[in-house]
């Protein structure tokens, strides 16, 4: 049994979605997120700049004795969780191995969609990810950035909202996915629009889910999982406006989201 934190960061809010199916499935277990809110987004950044702010991140969390990183962000998934797993005595996981790994399970036709962000369809993660468990699999792409200012707009149910999603994901449909990948952090909470937008007959991957079950696992077989809890710690930072985190983030996380503490980087 190990006490010490997991720690996860995101470039902003939208990790929160990945924390929040972490506490859920291990509810004993001690968390620490962080929000890089002061340099969000990371997906108009280079791979090199991504890198430096996410082992910026990965220090500050390290100060705080985690026993496990997870990288609840799909561009440092993408360009920083390989050096961050070779360069820490730690467990590193991304959300984008696992949500690949939970599409190739799903799939029934060999045909998956991922949806994200300009940043993370332009590196081709899913793409490689899913090829690399299986060659035979065909892949669609389509980038979705204005999914992200509607949720954080709280329009998540909107009919606006709506009209945007039959937009952007015409060509999934036309392309007759059977799997589609919620590749952006916030798309969690649109899986409701996406779903009616899609129809019944396409399993939406929530990589949030599936990463909290990878989480699960490596803890499990190293031997860290905490079983016993008498108190579970939550604490939550930021590099820049802790009220708007809270505001905004409580949609993502719930109203447990009650304090969220400055953090100061080191460059």
């Amino acid at each position: 049994m190990n006490k010490n934190p997991i720690g996860v960061f995101d470039s902003g809010i939208g990790g929160l979605t990945v924390l929040r199916e972490i506490t859920r499935l291990l509810p004993e277990e001690n968390t620490i997120y962080l929000g890089d809110t002061a340099r969000v987004p990371y997906g108009s950044k280079s791979k090199e700049t991504v890198e430096r702010y996410s082992f910026e991140v990965s220090s500050f969390l390290l100060k705080h004795g985690i026993k496990m990183l997870v990288a609840a962000c799909n561009t440092a998934s993408a360009f920083a969780v390989p050096r961050l797993n070779a360069e820490l005595k730690i467990p590193v996981i991304g959300v984008i191995e696992p949500g690949a790994r939970a599409a190739v399970e799903a799939t029934r036709d060999n045909r998956i969609g991922v949806i994200g962000t300009e940043g993370t369809i332009k590196s081709s993660a899913y793409t490689v990810a899913i090829k690399r468990l299986n060659p035979a699999i065909s892949t669609f792409v389509k980038a979705c950035p204005l999914f992200v200012p509607l949720v954080e707009e709280g329009w998540s149910n909107d009919e606006v909202t709506e009209l945007v999603a039959q937009r952007y994901l015409q060509e999934m449909k036309d392309s007759s996915v059977d799997t589609l990948v919620l590749g952006c952090t916030h798309y969690p909470l649109l899986k409701d629009i996406i779903s009616r937008v899609m129809g019944g007959g396409v399993r939406l991957i929530d990589s949030a889910e599936a990463t909290a079950s990878e989480v699960k696992r490596i803890l499990a077989a190293s031997g860290m999982l905490n079983s016993r809890n008498e108190k579970v710690n939550h604490r939550f930072f930021v590099t820049d406006s802790p009220e708007r985190f809270l505001s905004v983030g409580r949609r993502f996380f719930g109203e447990n989201l009650s304090e969220a503490e400055l953090a100061h980087l080191e460059g």
